[in-house]
């Protein structure tokens, strides 16, 4: 695979105009006001799997609806006094799976709360958090792209970027866990969601999205042919008279215009040579965030970007912010 998007000259000042709905904020205070009217009510159930440095919980917490939302929280066993956390979101497709899975963090001294998608995990790593709900019921595209979009309120999203919300909540609600120092992370997926949580906590300390999905969607609709984006392309093609209302609810949910409101202190990544989350995509984020940024740029890679290597920028990056 060879570059396909701008230059990288050009995608440093890529500033497209962003397509924002009048009520963008108010839809999501009424979204998040009504998601607070069911108690959190977060529980940390103690669970066995061998590890001797870390302690793992089987998390529970009430999201969108008030439906039950799975994760875990891995705590390092040694620890004095609380700590600051990572809340992490995963790429499109997986779930939770197993604690043993998700050691860096908690290694590095760090409590780590990974938040299950709702109706994911049966792709490429097991899941526990069904979709319970009922809205959406359009015709899909087989996936998640399209899942009730044809109204924001009924939006599949919608209910993931409120259950990401309550994560934090979750994670702040643990007596191990600084409220004042929580970070929000993912990769593909999760970078969209890590944007999204982002620009609507504003008590986020720091975002890192790796190679960001759900950010610019007309514009990677239009440049790639990779899925999940063609979910969105296949439903167009078939419901030819949908297509402005289609990208009119995927504006309430673009990481673009959540990055304009977001200030948490930002690490992007993003590959020059991927095709599913297209780097002109991810650099229209980087570039309407509103918050101080850096963004690591990995030139000859795909959709993986810098995988081990970005964790080390991110090791450097909470050394600088957490000592």
């Amino acid at each position: 695979m060879t570059f396909f998007d701008l230059p990288l000259d050009e995608l440093s000042h890529y500033l497209p105009p962003r397509r924002e709905p009048a009520d963008f904020d108010t839809f999501w205070q009424e979204t998040l006001n009504a998601v607070r009217q069911f108690p959190l009510e977060a529980r940390f159930e103690p669970i066995e799997y061998g590890l001797r440095t870390v302690e793992s919980f089987d998390v529970t917490f009430h999201g969108y609806g008030g439906q039950p939302v799975k994760g875990w929280l891995l705590l390092p066993a040694q620890r004095s006094g609380p700590l600051p956390c990572v809340v992490e979101y995963i790429g499109y497709g997986g779930g939770r799976g197993f604690p043993f899975e998700w050691l860096t963090w908690s290694s590095a001294g760090f409590a780590h709360l990974i938040m299950d998608t709702r109706g994911q995990g049966s792709t490429w790593r097991k899941g526990d958090t069904p979709d319970s709900e009922p809205d959406g019921a359009n015709p899909q595209v087989p996936g998640f792209m399209t899942r009730g979009i044809l109204d924001p309120r009924t939006y599949y999203y919608r209910r993931v970027f409120s259950d990401a919300v309550r994560a934090v909540e979750a994670a702040r609600a643990h007596a191990a866990i600084d409220p004042e120092r929580i970070a929000v992370s993912g990769g593909s997926q999760g970078g969209g969601i890590t944007l999204a949580v982002s620009g609507l906590d504003a008590s986020v300390q720091a975002a890192l999205p790796d190679v960001p999905f759900l950010c610019h969607y007309q514009r990677a609709t239009q440049i790639t042919d990779n899925f999940p984006y063609q979910e969105i392309v296949k439903y167009c093609q078939i419901h030819r008279d949908k297509n402005e209302t289609v990208f009119d609810t995927l504006a309430y949910f673009d990481g673009v215009n959540f990055a304009a409101r977001a200030q948490a202190r930002a690490l992007f990544s993003v590959a020059l040579m991927d095709q599913t989350c297209p780097p002109s995509t991810v650099f229209a984020a980087y570039n309407h965030y509103a918050g101080p940024k850096e963004i690591k740029v990995w030139p000859y890679n795909h959709h993986e970007g810098g995988e081990s290597y970005q964790t080390v920028e991110k090791m450097q990056f909470f050394r600088e912010l957490w000592g």
